[in-house]
């Protein structure tokens, strides 16, 4: 079968696919896994079995990889929180008014629905001169975390200067370490002994990542090991 890959458009038939040997660094490693490997492949992979109680082998035609349940099962349960998570809201005892310019206050409105899913809630006064039309009226719930106006400038300043970014999944920086927290604290962990069903659904829910290469705190995924056919 020939598949198109998800990062170059280029048609690559599982047969295929090549691996330099040469490559030391994670971030040639990461790039080099998005080339070759997309997301149809994940769930063609024939799982070989468990390793060390903390690796899942597979093989994928002529090519073993290597996969970390514990970094892949935190990456899963990260994107998923990311992409469906609304934050409850604390409300403020008072308002408080928001240092914003009148663009910053348009791009604000236009996207109030992304700081209310991030649990940020605002009234409006459309008398008022614009720029201080917006009040702060509530933040994000945590037990552990304080958020205040400075998130909400964080968030409105990556509105504005990054026009790549899924804007549905867009989160302050806080709340992503929120969520890597709970996704690691939740994850399968490293000595957990997995059966083939288990396996079965780690490797597949790679193919529903936007980024499956490694964990929220950078550990690597999945690894390239060799091409069977260079063994003799």
């Amino acid at each position: 079968a020939v598949v198109s890959t998800q990062s170059t458009g280029l048609l690559i038939g599982e047969g295929d696919i090549h691996f330099n040997h040469q490559i030391v660094s994670t971030g040639e490693a990461e790039r080099e896994l998005d080339q070759q490997i997309n997301k149809t492949m994940f769930r063609k992979m024939d799982i070989i079995g468990q390793f060390n109680l903390g690796f899942i082998l597979v093989k994928l035609t002529k090519n073993l990889f290597i996969i970390d349940q514990h970094a892949t099962d935190e990456k899963f349960r990260y994107e998923t929180l990311k992409r469906e998570t609304k934050i409850d809201n604390q409300k403020l005892i008072i308002p408080k008014s928001m240092s914003l310019n009148g663009a910053q206050e348009e791009l604000l409105l236009s996207y109030r629905h992304i700081f209310e899913k991030n649990g940020f809630t605002f009234s409006v006064t459309d008398s008022e001169v614009p720029g201080k039309r917006v009040h702060l009226t509530g933040v994000p719930r945590s037990k552990s975390l304080l958020f205040d106006e400075s998130d909400v400038q964080e968030l409105l300043w990556l509105l504005s200067e990054d026009s790549t970014l899924n804007v549905e999944n867009l989160r302050p920086s806080k709340v992503h370490r929120m969520f890597a927290s709970r996704a690691c604290r939740s994850a399968v962990m490293i000595g957990t002994a997995l059966d083939q069903g288990q396996m079965r659904e780690i490797v597949d829910h790679m193919a529903d990542m936007d980024h499956p290469w490694n964990c929220p705190h950078g550990r690597p995924t999945m690894r390239h090991v060799v091409d069977l056919s260079r063994i003799s």
